[in-house]
């Protein structure tokens, strides 16, 4: 499960139109520091809605199916906000939904009586 923890505005160049983005945020992973420490994190990504503000004010705490998985991406530029530094990554983080369960149907055979009094596939 994933928790919608925030939104933010967002401006669509492209589109010329303002959206929401709702912050989505996973389960509790225990990482290993670089220097072999352990610590906590929760991995979050942004998602775009069609949501209205009023909306995304009321999802905050509403819990998806699903789960946020580290996929493998060409390398890109990121700025931490609270540094101001600029470090190289080459993953992104994805929301993935939880599948349906598929019902399969179980085989059914028929069988008839054989001449014998024996049953055989139909």
């Amino acid at each position: 499960m994933v928790k919608i923890i925030d939104y933010k505005k967002r401006f669509s160049a492209e589109k010329q139109k303002e959206f929401f983005a709702l912050t989505v945020q996973g389960d509790l992973e225990i990482l290993k520091s670089s220097t072999g420490g352990n610590y906590l994190s929760a991995p979050k990504l942004s998602i775009p809605s069609t949501f209205d503000e009023a909306s995304c004010i009321s999802l905050i705490g509403k819990e998806l199916p699903g789960r946020i998985v580290k996929q493998e991406c060409e390398p890109y530029s990121y700025t931490i906000e609270s540094t101001g530094e600029v470090i190289t990554l080459n993953y992104k983080f994805e929301y993935v939904a939880t599948e349906e369960v598929k019902t399969e149907m179980p085989t059914v055979q028929f069988y008839k009586p054989s001449a014998n009094g024996t049953l055989a596939n139909a």
